[in-house]
């Protein structure tokens, strides 16, 4: 049988938390010292390790990805399914299972088969490593139970390089569906960044069958340097659009120098020539301000917030927060909410958790979906966000 179900009200304990405003380094919010909107935290369920999760936008129903090599989902009605047919992740350091997101335009009311993508850690010779892209059916024929069916690697990090950080690998669709872009991480080798013979420390822009997307600024080039869209990233991991079809890209730093991009095709980010933090056995390394032919960040951070995922809000449940970024925190732990004038970026504020926040994600009602980073079983749990009074 399908799975046919509705995003219900949660009913779980709701906790209040508190929060308080800071500016980050270097910019002045208009309204810092407060937040607009408070709200109240449910802690619906336990993952272990949790590292991306996204909505069926037609069920409502959350699939979740665990780091080790498991993807499970949490139903409208709180009982949780598991996914079979994942591949074999290479699990240690920053490495696992790790993106996942639905192809755009699926919105049936019936969870039966949809088209996914899925990001992961994948092992080569010699002791080297990569990150890998595959696209897959999700079929769900019982309730508790779905299958990835047809799963083909679609993209590859080139070359697999030694080590077990940076491998970046978060997913997002262009708004109009055509086109995939993924983060690619620089593998803490620093200079692949640099090199346009790599697509490594790159944001790529693909085809949804992995191709290189036509009109790429290299697209003359012998892959993989056609897949380039951008390059001189680190570690970026959150891509997200705005409301003005515009894409963004959330950047680890090293002792400092996190930093929110504008991602325009063909820019040099600047990692490792320039950044707004230094090496981490304290050598410098000179600043964005150094080199104006490099693309300077629209926001940076020093110290780190240590940034997860992001996402630009867009419902009615916090209509003060409409257009916005909220990025998930490792440093503070919580959240970090930012508003966008123009090219640039401005923190409002902070929203301090106990543990550090992974990922987030908007329901489809507009309530605000969290993931806390947890190795230990079930000790990463999904929270959802609600408005603490009802929205004006």
């Amino acid at each position: 049988m399908t799975l046919r179900f509705f995003l219900p009200f949660v009913s779980s304990l709701a906790i209040a938390v508190a929060s308080c405003g800071h500016a980050a380094s270097g910019e002045k919010a208009d309204a810092a010292s407060s937040p607009d909107e408070p709200f109240k935290v449910e802690r619906v369920a336990g993952f272990d390790e949790p590292w991306a999760m996204d909505f069926d936008q037609g069920t409502g129903i959350l699939f979740v990805t665990e780091k080790k090599g498991s993807i499970r989902y949490r139903m409208p009605d709180g009982r949780i399914g598991v996914v079979t047919g994942v591949p074999k992740v290479e699990y240690g350091g920053q490495g696992g299972l790790g993106d996942f997101i639905f192809a755009p335009g699926q919105t049936g009311a019936t969870l039966d088969r949809r088209v996914v993508y899925l990001s992961w850690a994948e092992a080569g010779t010699r002791d080297t490593r990569g990150a890998a892209v595959g696209r897959a059916d999700l079929a769900c024929l019982a309730r508790t139970s779905c299958k990835l069916e047809n799963l083909k690697v679609i993209w590859r990090q080139q070359p697999k390089v030694t080590g077990r950080g940076h491998y970046a690998h978060r997913l997002a669709f262009s708004p109009d569906g055509k086109y995939l872009f993924v983060s690619s991480g620089e593998r803490q080798k620093f200079t692949p960044a640099q090199d346009l013979g790599t697509n490594l420390g790159k944001i790529v822009r693909l085809l949804p069958d992995g191709r290189p997307a036509p009109g790429n600024p290299y697209a003359d080039k012998p892959s993989p340097t056609n897949q380039i869209w951008t390059y001189g990233h680190r570690n970026v991991l959150g891509l997200a659009f705005d409301a003005e079809g515009r894409l963004w890209g959330l950047e680890h730093g090293p002792a400092g120098g996190d930093e929110l991009n504008l991602i325009e095709p063909g820019r040099n980010y600047g990692w490792p020539l320039v950044s707004n933090g230094d090496h981490y056995d304290g050598r410098p390394i000179p600043r964005h301000a150094a080199r104006p032919d490099l693309a300077a960040p629209a926001i940076s951070w020093n110290p780190v917030i240590a940034p997860g995922d992001f996402i630009f809000y867009s419902g009615d449940r916090f209509p003060a927060w409409k257009g916005q970024a909220l990025i998930a925190s490792f440093a503070v732990p919580g959240l970090v909410r930012v508003r966008i004038d123009g090219a640039k970026g401005v923190e409002e504020a902070r929203y301090p958790f106990d543990n550090r926040i992974r990922e987030i994600e908007q329901g489809p009602d507009g309530t605000i979906w969290l993931l806390e980073d947890g190795a230990a079983p079930q000790s990463g749990h999904l929270l959802r966000l609600v408005p603490s009074a009802p929205a004006n």
